[in-house]
Order: C-alpha cells, then sequence, then structure tokens
C-alpha cells in the first residue's frame, strides 16, 4: 500500500508540475525584489541638480525662509493667506526649473491623504450651515475647512519642496549645522539619510527569506510573529552595522564632524531673497491677524 500510496500520490505533496511552477514563480518574484533593492539602495535627490536662483542660494538662508514663510502660511486662517501662499510656492517651483511630472506625483501621493479630510470634513464638521445633497447633508463650515486645508497643505508642500530639496541633504546638514543646530543631531540626520536605504535593503532581503520559504502574510498570529522577528532581526542588523560602520569612520580618522571642502558664503543675494521672504511671511501675518 505505501508503494501503491505514497505521500507525492496521496496529495500530501505537491506534483512535480506544481513544484516546478512554485520554484518558478518565487525565482521570478525573488529576481524582481533583487532588481528594486539595486534601484533603492540609495535615495534619490532628483531636484537637487540644477543651476537655478533657488539652487544657488545659500541652504542656512533657505532653510530660514522655508521655515518662516511656512509658518505664516500653516497659521494663517483665510483663504486669501492660502491662496496667496499657494502662488508664492508656485513661483518658486517656477524659478527653481523642477521638472512637472515628478513633481505632479508626489503632490497627488500627498493629496490622497487629503482626499480623506474630503469624505470626513463635511459629514463631520457641524455649524449652522447645512447643505442637502440627496440623503445626505453636508455640512458648509466642514467643506469650508476641508478647502482651506487643501491649499495651505500644498502651499507649504510645494514651498518646501522648491527650498529645500533644491539642495542636497548633505548641504541641508551643513545649512542646520552652520545654524548652530546641535552637532550629534546633525550628523544623526546625515547617517540616518545615508544608511536608510541600506536598512529597507536589509529588511527586503529578509522578507525575501521568508517568502522563499513559503511564507504568506495573512491576519492569523503567525503572521503577526514572523513579521514581528524580521522587525527585530532588521534592528539587530542595522545596529550591528551601525557598530562597524562607527569603527571604520574613527578608524578613517572621524572626530565628530564631517569636514567641508568648500565652505559657503552668505552674499548679498542670499541676503536679499531672505529679506523677501521674511517681508511676506509678515504680510501673510498682517492679514491673519486683521
Amino acid at each position: 500500500m505505501v508503494g501503491l500510496c505514497g505521500p507525492a500520490r496521496c496529495g500530501f505533496y505537491p506534483s512535480r508540475s506544481r513544484r516546478h511552477r512554485q520554484n518558478r514563480r518565487v525565482r521570478g518574484s525573488a529576481l524582481a525584489v533583487h532588481g528594486s533593492l539595486a534601484e533603492h539602495a540609495m535615495i534619490s535627490e532628483p531636484f537637487a541638480v540644477g543651476d537655478s536662483l533657488l539652487h544657488r542660494t545659500d541652504p542656512a538662508v533657505k532653510i530660514i525662509s522655508a521655515m518662516v514663510l511656512a509658518l505664516s502660511i500653516a497659521t494663517g486662517s483665510s483663504f486669501q493667506v492660502a491662496g496667496a501662499g499657494l502662488l508664492v510656492a508656485a513661483c518658486c517651483c517656477y524659478a527653481a526649473g523642477l521638472p512637472l511630472r515628478p513633481l505632479a506625483r508626489r503632490l497627488a501621493a500627498v493629496n490622497i491623504f487629503i482626499l480623506l479630510l474630503w469624505i470626513t470634513l463635511p459629514l463631520t464638521g457641524g455649524g449652522e450651515q447645512m447643505i442637502q445633497l440627496g440623503s445626505l447633508q453636508l455640512s458648509g463650515k466642514g467643506i469650508t475647512l476641508a478647502g482651506l486645508i487643501t491649499l495651505k497643505a500644498n502651499a507649504v508642500y510645494l514651498l518646501l519642496t522648491a527650498l529645500l530639496a533644491t539642495s542636497t541633504i548633505a548641504a541641508i546638514g551643513h545649512g542646520l549645522e552652520r545654524l548652530h543646530l546641535p552637532n550629534k543631531l546633525t550628523i544623526l540626520l546625515l547617517t540616518t539619510y545615508r544608511y536608510l536605504g541600506r536598512i529597507e535593503l536589509e529588511y527586503k532581503r529578509l522578507r525575501r527569506s521568508a517568502v522563499l520559504r513559503c511564507f504568506h502574510g495573512a491576519t492569523n498570529l503567525h503572521t503577526y510573529r514572523t513579521y514581528g522577528y524580521l522587525i527585530g532581526m532588521t534592528l539587530i542588523r542595522s545596529y550591528e552595522r551601525s557598530r562597524r560602520i562607527h569603527q571604520a569612520m574613527i578608524m578613517r580618522g572621524f572626530t565628530g564632524t564631517f569636514p567641508v571642502l568648500i565652505q559657503p558664503r552668505t552674499g548679498t543675494r542670499d541676503l536679499l531673497f531672505l529679506a523677501l521672504c521674511v517681508g511676506i511671511s509678515l504680510l501673510f501675518s498682517f492679514l491673519t491677524i486683521r
């Protein structure tokens, strides 16, 4: 009976053709993951390449300008401030010469979350003015609030993209150091940005190993436990990698600071740009408190 009805014949093990199809799917997914890992090992900076006015502006000046403008737009409570802020942000993007298609893709990702506000706020906004839409009562106050948040969020995002994304993360880090941010925070920012792609690569490598061992996610305790193991192993391997990186940096003479070959200087053009941004932010603040 064992010879006539072995495990493979009785259905305990998959057949040879079925195993071949499963192995081919796993190999294909593994190759796809390997290609994506090589592509995303480093975080790209597509907007930092250019020779526009904003690209040549001192990063420290751009950080201060972005902070004061974003704060004045975010604290504004009128459509005038939000609309004017969106116009200023669009002008900054045009002056920076940012490519339209990547910018539109990132802006669409931001507005997906804002879409949730348009679903919830008109139904839960309250207020006296109600709009009847079939069997639904929409709050006029909620619609107004959702529109204001949409304008302000898009304005702040475009503004930060035009002012900060036009510099590399290394330039932003040195700009923060020149603004007397604590040195340890600057080093932490630069090293985290540098090795964030490596941490992602490590996690995907562990997940690929789980997939090769026939792991399939589901809503059960085994899946939750497996993801916990994956996250724990990622943290452990990241910690071990950080120790090796720190030892390698010390062996190469690291003293706690990254030396800069070309120290940027704040010129007259940078000061004029800063004065213009501060003046615009003061105008927005005046329109808000008026």
